[in-house]
């Protein structure tokens, strides 16, 4: 998996693959077409004097010709080949106007190859897409272009000249954006610039989605901005990894380094889905590439727009596809569906009257074909809204109100408990609250009753090793317990620079030391 995000290094270019992601790939290329040029020029020298010699005869022949009506030139340009050139220039137009490239600067991890194991952080420049999804600056992009990111800019095509100078920007030029929220799961962020007044698109309903319609992906590829390729729908729901519930639109439209968090549009305009990554064992495009469908896109958008964070359902059932060897084994009365395996005891499900071995086969209306389908159409309804599931059985389809419940064990449930700017810790990047009743409530028991629950990270961290994660709870730090938020903090004021410190965590009721260092 190749994410399709362009980075470059301050001082060195990166090589994936054995192909460069920079421009010295590039230049490789011009010195052997030139090359290739030099040995040709003989030739073309040749056949330009062979077509000067002929041009009178053929300009007398052209004469005693009739030129063409301009009617007949207009019917000419009527044919089918013409109609689809034309259509897709219109296209392309309309869209690239909301399609933002998005430049990072920031800070990774590099390992230096002469000195052996050793690592540095250097300064890294990332290149990435998005697109504009509300007239007021709204974009959303991949969450892997901005993570790690400390600098967020992005350029508009169609910004005039008027609304540049309102942002103190050239209408080419980039314009500083913020990072309103990311969802790392889903792999999307959203960005925000303060710029009103702007052309977007809309998200089409990607469960429509049909193998072979005809699909466009836009985006910087290696860098080159306002870039659009053609291609088709090759899988509508494929599943990299069976362990994971995420499905992505397959397409066949070339994508590269730089395409990411680009949109991948229907011949509408419409955007089916965000461009992320590519499967390729030479680092360029190999007709594998791989977008988040619309529906999904549209889900975690308004949520990072309102929240800030994704909070993710559950109704509390096992499903499964079913299969022929259920169908033969099983005698099920249909051949396509989801077999529930098991429903959890006390769920929601549960307390809708849903039973193990009923088959969904459709929510909401839509048909249900298997769990990857029953996952993204159970995905697209928030927190305590009644997801309408039809299931069989005993040959008869019944529809069950079934209310969409959150995820236990979604560390992202903690962050709506967060009050504002005194929930934050910078020096171990993370976004904590103290642990009380009803945070014991929500987490269940835990080994220690108080210490100090991390809900968020952020990139502010000081300190090297590995930090807390959302979900954790500290207990301590060097030795001394931690009882609320307000002690944490008095303990990392006691350490000095170089100092060791050593928290101890819960996670998922297991009880770990976590080993810091400061600068």
């Amino acid at each position: 998996m190749i994410y399709c995000t362009q980075s470059l290094a301050k001082k060195r270019q990166k090589i994936v693959k054995g192909t460069n992601l920079g421009e010295s790939s590039n230049t490789v290329k011009v010195r052997e077409a030139a090359k290739t040029s030099m040995s040709i020029r003989p030739t073309l020298l040749s056949l330009v004097a062979f077509c000067l010699a002929i041009m009178p005869s053929v300009g007398s022949a052209q004469t005693e010709q009739p030129t063409k009506s301009a009617e007949s030139a207009k019917l000419l340009k009527s044919d089918p080949l013409h109609v689809f050139s034309e259509s897709v220039q219109q296209l392309s137009g309309s869209v690239t106007k909301s399609v933002v490239q998005v430049l990072t600067t920031g800070f990774g991890l590099a390992t230096d190859e002469d000195k052996g194991d050793t690592a540095y952080l250097e300064a890294e420049r990332g290149i990435g897409a998005g697109v504009v999804l509300s007239a007021d600056g709204y974009i959303v992009t991949n969450a892997h272009v901005v993570q790690g990111a400390r600098k967020i800019r992005v350029r508009l095509q169609g910004l005039d000249k008027q609304t540049a100078a309102k942002v103190e920007a050239s209408p080419h030029g980039p314009i500083e954006a913020r990072l309103v929220g990311m969802d790392r799961q889903s792999d999307l962020a959203v960005l925000k610039i303060d710029v009103s007044g702007l052309p977007t698109l809309q998200l089409a309903d990607s469960n429509s989605l049909k193998q072979g319609q005809v699909v466009f992906a836009f985006g910087s590829p290696l860098g080159l901005e306002n870039s659009v390729s053609m291609g088709v729908v090759s899988a509508t729901a494929r599943q990299i990894d069976p362990d994971k519930p995420e499905i992505y639109i397959q397409t066949d439209a070339p994508i590269n380094p730089g395409n990411s968090g680009g949109p991948l549009v229907d011949v509408d305009g419409h955007v089916v889905g965000i461009n992320t990554f590519i499967l390729s064992e030479s680092g360029g495009n190999e007709g594998l590439g791989f977008a988040i469908p619309s529906d999904v896109v549209r889900s975690v958008y308004e949520q990072l727009k309102t929240k800030g964070h994704v909070h993710r359902g559950q109704i509390g059932v096992y499903p499964r596809t079913v299969t022929p060897e259920l169908v033969e084994g099983l005698h099920l009365p249909t051949n396509q569906g989801v077999l529930l395996e098991d429903v959890i005891p006390g769920s929601s499900a549960d307390h809708a009257g849903l039973k193990v071995g009923d088959i969904v086969v459709n929510i909401g209306g839509k048909p249900v074909a298997d769990v990857r389908h029953f996952a993204v159409d159970l995905y697209s309804y928030r927190i305590g809204q009644q997801a309408e599931i039809g299931v069989l059985r005993n040959g008869q389809v019944q529809t069950v109100a079934v209310t969409v419940q959150e995820r236990s064990d979604d560390p992202e449930r903690f962050a709506d408990m967060v009050t504002g700017p005194n929930n934050l810790v910078p020096r171990l990047g993370i976004v904590a609250v103290t642990v009380n009743d009803e945070l014991r409530d929500a987490i269940g028991d835990l080994r220690i009753p108080s210490g100090v629950l991390v809900a968020a990270r952020t990139p502010s961290s000081t300190l090297l090793g590995e930090g807390p994660e959302p979900g954790d709870v500290i207990h301590t730090m060097n030795g001394t317990p931690v009882r609320d938020l307000q002690g944490l903090r008095q303990e990392l004021h006691k350490t000095k620079a170089g100092d060791t410190i050593v928290l101890q965590v819960e996670r998922s009721g297991i009880l770990s030391y976590l080993v810091l260092e400061t600068e």
